[in-house]
């Protein structure tokens, strides 16, 4: 199991409709085959810069690579992500065994 995170900051007004226009956008990512439990979730603690946050999971390496090539994702990064975020923090986790 991959947990694909990232925080992100965008370039518009809290509450704005470019705003909104963007989560809206990126909640269409959990279409995706292969995307488990996706999240688009509202940062609520003052310490670090980022606003938001999406989450989402994948049963294996394989469906996460299909994800990160599939054409939807591809064109959300290029056209969407790229024109509204400032900045970001991307993490992906699979459980630790000890």
């Amino acid at each position: 199991m991959i947990r694909h995170t990232v925080a992100f900051k965008l370039n518009h007004p809290a509450g704005s409709e470019a705003e909104q226009n963007f989560l809206d956008e990126a909640r269409k990512l959990a279409a995706i085959p292969g995307v488990q439990n996706f999240e688009c979730l509202k940062q609520i603690s003052p310490k670090n810069p980022y606003d938001f946050g999406l989450s989402m999971e994948f049963a294996s390496q394989e469906r996460y690579d299909q994800y990160t090539n599939h054409p939807d994702h591809v064109q959300f990064v290029r056209q969407v992500w790229k024109t509204n975020v400032a900045e970001f923090l991307e993490i992906d986790y699979t459980p630790y065994a000890e």
